[in-house]
Order: C-alpha cells, then structure tokens, then sequence
C-alpha cells in the first residue's frame, strides 16, 4: 500500500465551506459580528418576469421557492426595530422582482411611513409599470426617500441583453425613462463581469446615460454600483482569521457586520431572518425568527462570503456602497 493511500484513508478529503468552525487546512474560520444593524432587507418573493443568466437566486417566472412577504410581516420587523430601538436607517427590498409582490405599494408605504430612508431593486419592466400609479403617490408624499434601483448588466444592449434576454434592454428603458421624467431617484446596478475596467464601465455607462437622458452619475458609486460576480461553484479561498490583517480589511467592513435579510420559504408560517441578502436557501445560515436572535456572529462559511464580500468589496445596500 502507497504512502499517499495510507494517508488518504488517515486523512480523508474534506471539501471547502463544509466545516463552520475550521478552514479546509484546519485554520480558525473568519466571522463577523454584528457591529451595529443599519440596514433590513426583505425579500420580496423569487418569483421574477425574467430568468437571468446567472441570477445567484435562480429567479424565474416559476421559481416560487420564496414565498411573497405580506405587508404585515413586514409591519412586524419595522416595529420590532422601534421597540428594541436598533439603529437601522435604511430598509431595502430584492426579489425575484419586488413589484410581482402583490403587495409591494403596501410594503414600501409601510416602510417610508415608518420614517426610513427605503431601497428598492427593479428591473424596471413591466410588473414595475403596472405599478406607476403607487410608485407616484409614493414620491408625491416622501421624495427622495425612496430609491429605485435598476439592474443594468452593461451599458450597451447586447450585452446587457446576453444575460437578461432578448428584447431585455428595450424593456427596460422606458421604465428608466419614467423614473427619470418623474425625479424619483434611480440607480443602476451593473456587473463586472466582461473583462473591462472599472474605469472602462463607468465611461461607457456615463455616456450610455447621457444618450438615454438619464441625470445618473456613472462616476458616483452609489448612483452606479458595479457588483463582482458570484459562482459558489467557484474555487475560491476559504477566510481565516488571519486573512483581516493579510488583506487589509476589518470584519466590521463586512456586509454582514451592518445587515440581515428576511425570507418567507414556501410553505412556512413565518419569515425568517438571515445575514444578508446573498444566501436566500441556505438553511445552515438562518438565524431565528427576530432580529433580536439573529444579533449573532457569523461564519464565513460559504464561498459567497469570500468572493463576494471580502475579496470582491461587494455589498447590497445605499448606505455601504
């Protein structure tokens, strides 16, 4: 018997991301805790007019893994941050697309009229249009303290329409257009995905917008966030505790570190609450029913966790862009 098999049955494979506690190599695992909680995401439902390549939550007109979250529900949340007085000062709403939710116009007054500053993600279409008249009630009465997010893949058509369909762009437009004419305030989410710079995607969408009529800063990375891309199939280094001071970045830098997300699974009889927005089916990362009991560390233990959000920079809401 060879030495290699001797210790292969010593020392069997393990598999990255497969301990929460230990690294593949035996290395303390990295977490993060919750410095302070500053922004609440609810996810909306995963239900979506469109079935994206790529879409890390596999959106698509049939997936209804995640169920619609009630206006109510989220009455709960906001009034569970007021009674535990939490510092959050933005909620923000993802699908699937949010404007499928039936009750969406309810959800986003229910969120403004409790006094926070509220994100919403839209691929700007239809199911948004079909909504036109609640998202302008909703400006008349708070301003700008709703924004719209707009996923915008690339700042030319083909490309953008590689990955969200034919006729995608199009679609997609005259939704923006809207937004614009009617001041509501928009960005534009993009992918860094097409082996250009930054700087190369941020001046062709600058003058993609300025084509389009759009009072959009490309330059602005609020008002254009350009995320990197996710593939938890991807071989990717697994985050030590050691990796802070090797790279450079504190834990409290960390998307989880200021965020949770709400989910409602079908067929549950209650939402529950997870670390962020980038692991809606993953049950090993739910964190209980309330925020209070999701006030927890967290273990980097997924391969999103390390491409995404510490090698990467990502994160999801206004104010951490």
């Amino acid at each position: 018997m060879s030495d290699v098999t001797t210790l292969s049955r010593v020392f069997p494979a393990v598999a990255k991301f497969s301990d929460p506690d230990v690294t593949v190599d035996g290395s303390v695992r990295a977490s993060v805790g919750l410095d302070r909680l500053e922004t609440l995401w609810f996810n909306t439902g995963s239900l979506c007019n469109l079935a994206c390549t790529n879409c890390y939550i596999e959106s698509s007109p049939k997936n209804d893994r995640l169920a619609y979250i009630t206006a109510d529900e989220v009455r709960q949340y906001l009034a569970e941050i007021v009674e535990r007085d939490l510092a959050v000062s933005e909620i923000a709403f993802t699908g699937g697309e949010p404007f499928m939710n039936p009750e969406i116009v309810a959800i986003l007054d229910a969120s403004l009229s409790a006094g926070f500053r509220t994100l919403v993600l839209t691929n700007a279409m239809r199911p948004m249009m079909k909504c036109a008249d609640g998202i302008l009630d909703l400006q008349a009465r708070f301003g700008d303290r709703l924004t719209h997010r707009v996923s915008l893949d690339h700042y030319r058509q083909p490309n953008h329409d590689l990955l969200r369909g034919e006729r995608s762009w199009e679609r997609t437009i005259p939704g923006l257009r809207f937004l614009a004419e009617h001041g509501i305030t928009t960005h534009i989410a993009g992918r860094t995905c097409w082996d250009e710079s930054p700087e190369t995607l941020r001046a062709g969408y600058a003058a993609a917008f300025h084509a389009l009529g759009l009072p959009i800063d490309a330059y602005d990375p609020v008002q254009l966030v350009l995320f990197p891309e996710m593939d938890e199939h991807a071989d990717v280094p697994e985050i030590t505790e050691q990796c802070w001071g090797i790279l450079g970045i504190a834990p409290s830098d960390i998307m989880c570190a200021t965020s949770r997300m709400v989910v409602k699974r079908r067929g549950a009889d209650r939402p529950v609450v997870l670390p962020c927005t980038l692991l809606p089916y993953d049950r090993a990362f739910e964190m209980g029913h309330t925020l209070e009991s999701a006030s927890g560390a967290v273990k980097l233990n997924h391969p999103h966790c390390a491409k995404f959000c510490v090698l990467g920079g990502g994160s999801c809401s206004v104010a951490e862009a």
